[in-house]
């Protein structure tokens, strides 16, 4: 099937949510309003449409393949990476002092996610390109930047992040590689790094690799790891490339999922050393690795909406085209299409429910993204950073693990025909698990969140974030509808569960560690699905005011329904979720561990 991007609900999102003519004052930003926007995805909706998506299921059918030290990518691939990179696309949020387009990450967002939607192997080569790219620009050297910014921003080079070993996966405290220092300021990097997304291919002349090592005599533990830039080719001062470096791909892994996206295992240091620049200072390769981290967290909620978007649309072409049974109210004389049936109806509403709260609630952080990052007032950037901040993990957690619900729905819309490979329906299932996964799992996001988001200041940052939510609530009550007076009355009882759990939390994090971090994954649950309500809720009182005056008004009626469907059915899971946290705990862990 062919993907058809949401570039209507999109830019409802950037201009109503986001608030796009708001991020157009900031200085920088002046060129980007709302007409901007709409010109980029519209084009950004062809080029996927057009060249990435046909290549999805040719993917998952021929997935890149290795042999003898190298990599051969999907057929079709290599040519669209070439086109993705003519086209501007990879420098699409970053500096034009580099050979980017300097636009904001309100817009960005919006053309990853129809990238990640039209092909999530084909997605994952630029987003990790974009990871080096931050990473560069916070923490590189002017002659490191000079070297490799503009090739990796114009899409010529690729950046991978090289964190994980085999004795190493998200305990980076046990990171092995070493780097020896050279008498000419390099190192020397030895060492084995494994899950290294695009680590080898043919989609472009050279790969810079980020790689986490240790130096000799480093302190022991994530404090005694350092960052090194460590390219496929050497780099000649004029910029020409030089010799192989010694680092080699020596196997791809075979997945569930994700097939055409070669996940590497490259081995460092095998004839002699692998030459590597450190990036910033010895022993901060953390600091600087987690604003890769942060990059890509945020990137792969956003390939969960990407995905769940794509299950979706595939779900309705089926409901509506699948003849099955008669429906139970008698509307249809004999037999119709299973669209006409209302579990059917509650799975599409569910799966677009879902969408649409988390791209709404994706958007609204890529405005306090882009405030945070560039806004003139030091207050402004501030506080748009703790809520940027704070959604991170909502956004990469709950985005990623409603997918996999989204994905499973898609299957079950199709009956027996989604469990059958050539339908297409079981890859979006299949490409979904890994995002729960990737870049830290569920576990590790809300770890993340219980304990640097919310236990840390006390809970203030939540509380903060409720009491905006609170405002809207006051909004729906004003506007006097009865869809938005059920919205407040449902938001509202979310945002109390919310609260009492922060306050669990805040009270018990160090007294009584086990209680609250067994709850950590529902809270996080909990958090993105008021988040994604609340987001949902202002689109309802916009799609109200602007369907009274007749704008669109199909378009603005469906919002509402959306919004009303999510309040009544999602959004009320969130006081059971509550009860499970607050009074559950014991019950985790009461079972002894010979018991398992």
């Amino acid at each position: 099937m062919s993907y058809t991007a949401p570039v209507k609900d999109m830019l409802f999102a950037i201009e109503h949510l986001a608030r796009i003519d708001q991020v157009a004052q900031i200085p920088g930003f002046e060129d980007a309003g709302l007409d901007t926007a709409a010109a980029v995805l519209e084009e950004c909706a062809k080029f996927n449409e057009g060249v990435v998506a046909p290549l999805n299921v040719v993917g998952d059918e021929k997935p890149s393949w290795f042999k003898d030290g190298a990599v051969t990518t999907t057929p079709g691939f290599k040519e669209a990476f070439s086109q993705f990179a003519e086209g501007g696309w990879q420098g699409l949020q970053h500096p034009a002092d580099f050979g980017g387009q300097g636009l904001p990450k309100t817009i960005g967002a919006a053309c990853v996610e129809m990238l990640n939607s039209a092909n999530l192997s084909f997605a994952l080569c630029p987003l990790l390109t974009d990871g080096a790219i931050e990473a560069l620009l916070t923490a590189g050297s002017d002659e490191l930047k000079a070297t490799y910014l503009e090739k990796l921003v114009t899409g010529e080079w690729t950046g991978t992040m090289n964190l994980t070993e085999p004795q190493a996966g998200s305990d980076l405290a046990l990171v092995r590689t070493k780097a020896d220092p050279q008498p000419d300021g390099t190192y020397k990097v030895f060492g084995t790094k494994i899950f290294i997304t695009y680590g080898e291919h043919d989609m472009a002349e050279n790969i810079v690799h980020l790689v986490l090592a240790r130096v000799a005599g480093a302190p022991e533990g994530v404090k005694g790891i350092s960052l090194f830039v460590v390219p496929k080719f050497l780099v000649n001062q004029d910029g020409s490339l030089g010799a192989r470096n010694d680092v080699h791909c020596v196997s791809i892994e075979h997945k569930m999922g994700i097939k055409a996206s070669p996940t590497a295992v490259l081995q460092y240091g095998d004839n002699g050393g692998a030459i590597g620049y450190l990036v910033g200072e010895e022993n901060r390769g953390l600091e600087y690795m987690f604003i890769m981290m942060n990059a890509a967290r945020y990137a792969v909620g956003v390939q969960g909406i990407a995905v769940a978007e794509r299950a979706y649309q595939k779900a309705v072409q089926y409901a509506r085209d699948r003849v099955q049974s008669r429906p139970v109210d008698g509307s249809v004389a004999g037999s119709a299409a299973i669209i006409h049936h209302p579990d059917v109806r509650r799975m599409l509403m569910t799966m677009r429910a879902y969408t649409e709260g988390c791209r709404a609630m994706a958007t609204t952080a890529a405005a306090a993204y882009d405030a945070a990052h560039h806004h003139p007032d030091a207050e402004v950037r501030k506080q748009n950073a703790v809520f940027y901040e704070f959604m991170v993990p909502l956004v990469k957690g709950y985005s990623t693990e409603m997918s996999l619900e989204v994905a499973s729905l898609g299957v079950q819309v199709h009956g027996g025909m989604g469990f059958i490979e050539e339908t297409g329906a079981a890859q979006y299932y299949r490409d979904a698990k890994i995002l729960t996964i990737y870049e830290g799992t569920t576990a590790i996001q809300a770890n993340d969140l219980v304990g640097r988001k919310t236990a840390r200041d006390g809970g203030q940052t939540a509380k903060a974030i409720a009491a905006q939510i609170e405002a809207t609530e006051g909004e729906l009550r004003a506007s006097g509808t009865a869809d938005a007076q059920a919205v407040a009355q449902r938001l509202a009882a979310a945002r109390q569960a919310f609260l009492e759990v922060v306050d669990f939390i805040a009270g018990g994090a160090k007294a009584h560690p086990n209680d609250v971090y067994a709850g950590s994954v529902p809270y996080l649950m909990l958090a993105g699905n008021l988040v994604a309500g609340w987001q949902l809720a202002r689109a309802l009182l916009v799609a109200q005011e602007l369907s009274a005056k007749g704008q669109d008004v199909a378009f603005m009626q469906a919002k509402i329904a959306t919004a009303r469907f999510y309040a009544d059915h999602l959004l009320t899971k969130a006081p059971g979720q509550r009860d499970a946290i607050v009074h559950g705990a014991a019950s985790v862990t009461a079972l002894p561990l010979e018991a398992f």
